[in-house]
């Protein structure tokens, strides 16, 4: 464990150097590890055959190690044992330039389209807390109301007013609902203080009168809340409380923790949580002088009755806070076009990107805050082993370079979705994705997917070389992983000859049988094989998993969720491994092999006679292992550390 944590101490976030243009490749052998499968949940084990700490790694070496079925998390290299998991993970990847679109796949790009074209009722996508259909005509019919003032109408309302201030008040309630809810999760992300009672927020309509003053670029204020005000006027109550009995038992330390937090800025905390709900009923929401403000967008409301109640879809067109021009057509949407831009970046710490994660994983994955941490997100997904390599002009680097990205995808300037790529020589490969789970229903997991396709198909323009799209693990055995297959057409990698088997050809043989060689499909497509054994957790495949409309896409990249963290994981003793663990292959030479001792990089068969017998028998048993896991020529390129 020791060593563990002392390699993870060197290892840097931008990854190493030296040894030449592209650096050179310097690994720590952590042994073989032990983890709780993330995927069956059943209570076994997922073993993996070995693993490696890279104090740093070429994208050359790293992009033959993927071909050979390892994947890294953070610094740490990790090959499942796939004769002994429980849920045996294939490599799966895709040429991107034989893509072909599923009929979902293209819906899921109109979906965006329409989204940043506002012609996408968004009321019934969402998975996020949201107020009813019902709700959103009571928005409609307060800004009739004020719509009818200004232009002087009259309206036999004798029936109408009163239901319609019945759902005006129904839709303050919820909308007051929704403000509690977005203040205890900034309490969970920890953007607000923790352990206080906090106030609960009251949401006001606002009069005709006052809207007239205040509005705003064509907008109305329709509704505010002062909650931010006094949820100040707590914490300063409980710190003056704290520092009076010069303790610290409410939980908070006050302006330490603290130093910018005001009314203005609390307000502005909530208000961006709160801007994607409200956009989607027709209201746009900012904070001002320290109240949270809910705009209408809607300057002409049409075929709009205030007695029945009724509103046509076209009134209630969704704009962004950011859109400040707002269209009179009656007939149209209104609003600018929202701007989506995918913007790519070295692999680095990011505060909005880490405040997101927090958001992703404490929502979606159900996370507990205390295991969401700075460190924790640095060590999952900024730190990397890998050396960057600059692009240049001969067609051998792509104009962005090799190495660790961040793939930001920011709509109207707000971070709402990034993706954790390595771009190495052959392929892009994803690590993880998280977004916002405000979004869900724009399936941003299946969309990043296709940009990341697209990125694939974009760069080999310049490099010819990068031709695949590698998604991670393929599991089988697992329904929530078999999407990845749908993203045609796929190959599996063989865990046994690594070689690249059609997905087609490799179904029905691990419909039969969880671990199979798949290159050995020509013989075994005649074989009787034994059923799959689904009683221990696994589930079945729905015959159109993947034609279904989801609200709450599956992670792209949700198989890095079952991270071997070495901290957490068990490591098995030589006795455990087994003869077949340390077979070798024919052609391996144990003596070619460069250690990485007390800063020299000498070959093995130079170094063997500095240690005594028991020493160097149990060095060779470790390398034997190391070129079986690696391979011959790696084993002879990379530089394995000792001591």
């Amino acid at each position: 464990m020791a060593e563990v944590k002392k390699m993870r101490s060197e290892a840097s976030t931008s990854g190493g150097g030296g040894g030449g243009e592209r650096g050179e490749s310097v690994v720590g052998d952590v042994g073989r590890r032990k983890s709780t499968c993330g995927y069956c949940k059943s209570g076994a084990y997922t073993s993996v055959s070995h693993g490696l700490w890279a104090h740093s790694l070429t994208v050359d070496d790293y992009q033959a190690l993927l071909d050979r079925g390892w994947r890294r998390s953070g610094c740490f290299l990790y090959k499942p044992d796939m004769e002994k998991t429980c849920c045996p993970s294939y490599t799966i990847r895709l040429k991107a330039g034989d893509f072909v679109p599923s009929k979902e796949q293209v819906r899921v790009s109109k979906k965006m389209q329409r989204f940043l074209n506002h012609t996408l009722d968004v009321t019934t996508r969402s998975t996020t807390d949201k107020p009813t259909d019902e709700l959103k005509t009571s928005v409609a019919s307060c800004s009739s109301e004020h719509n009818s003032e200004k232009n002087s109408t009259t309206i036999d309302s004798s029936k109408g007013d009163g239901k319609d201030r019945d759902k005006t008040g129904q839709y303050v309630h919820l909308l007051s609902d929704q403000v509690d809810k977005t203040v205890d999760l900034c309490v969970k992300c920890g953007e607000l203080p923790a352990n206080i009672q906090l106030p609960k927020a009251s949401v006001k309509k606002v009069t005709p009168a006052k809207r007239k003053l205040q509005a705003e670029n064509s907008e109305e204020l329709m509704f505010s809340c002062n909650v931010a005000f006094q949820i100040i006027a707590t914490i300063r109550r409980v710190k003056k409380d704290a520092e009076h009995v010069k303790s610290v038992e409410h939980g908070f330390g006050g302006d330490k923790d603290f130093p910018d937090l005001s009314p203005q800025k609390t307000a502005e905390i909530l208000a961006s949580h709160l801007n994607q709900l409200a956009e989607s009923h027709g209201l746009s929401v900012r904070a001002c002088n320290g109240h949270i403000n809910f705009y209408s967008a809607m300057n002409q409301v049409d075929l709009v009755e205030v007695g029945r109640s009724t509103v046509s879809k076209t009134s209630l067109p969704a704009t962004g806070a950011n859109d400040r021009i707002v269209k009179k057509n009656s007939g149209g949407c209104g609003g600018q076009k929202r701007r989506i831009e995918i913007r790519l970046n070295r692999s680095s710490f990011d505060k909005e990107e880490y405040y997101l994660y927090r958001k992703y994983q404490l929502k979606v994955h159900n996370d507990t805050p205390e295991h969401v941490t700075e460190s924790s997100y640095k060590r999952f997904l900024v730190d990397t082993p890998l050396v960057y390599v600059s692009p240049n002009d001969d067609g051998s680097v792509p104009p962005c370079g090799f190495g660790s990205f961040h793939q930001q995808y920011v709509l109207d300037g707000k971070l709402i979705a990034v993706g954790v790529i390595d771009i190495l020589p052959k392929c892009l490969s994803s690590k993880y994705l998280f977004w916002d789970p405000d979004l869900a229903f724009l399936s941003l997991g299946k969309y990043s997917a296709l940009q990341e396709i697209k990125c694939v198909q974009e760069n080999q323009v310049h490099c010819p070389m990068l031709q695949y799209y590698y998604l991670g693990y393929y599991i089988h055995s697992c329904s929530k992983m078999r999407y990845k297959a749908a993203y045609r057409p796929s190959e599996l990698l063989c865990p046994l000859r690594y070689q690249w088997v059609p997905y087609d050809i490799a179904k029905p043989l691990l419909d039969r049988k969880k671990y199979v060689v798949l290159s050995d499909y020509a013989t075994l497509r005649n074989e009787d094989l034994s059923p799959l054994n689904l009683t221990d957790g696994h589930m079945e495949e729905q015959p159109n998993e993947f034609d279904q409309e989801t609200t709450n896409d599956v992670c792209m990249h949700d198989d890095e969720m079952a991270e071997l963290d070495s901290d957490s994981s068990d490591v098995e003793s030589d006795s455990d491994v087994g003869a077949s663990a340390t077979a070798v292959p024919e052609d391996a030479d144990l003596g070619n092999i460069l250690i990485g001792i007390r800063g020299h990089r000498p070959r093995y068969k130079d170094l063997q006679h500095a240690f005594d017998p028991s020493q160097r028998k149990f060095l060779e048993t470790q390398l034997e292992r190391y070129v079986k896991a690696v391979g011959t020529e790696l084993s002879k390129k990379m530089v394995y550390t000792v001591g």
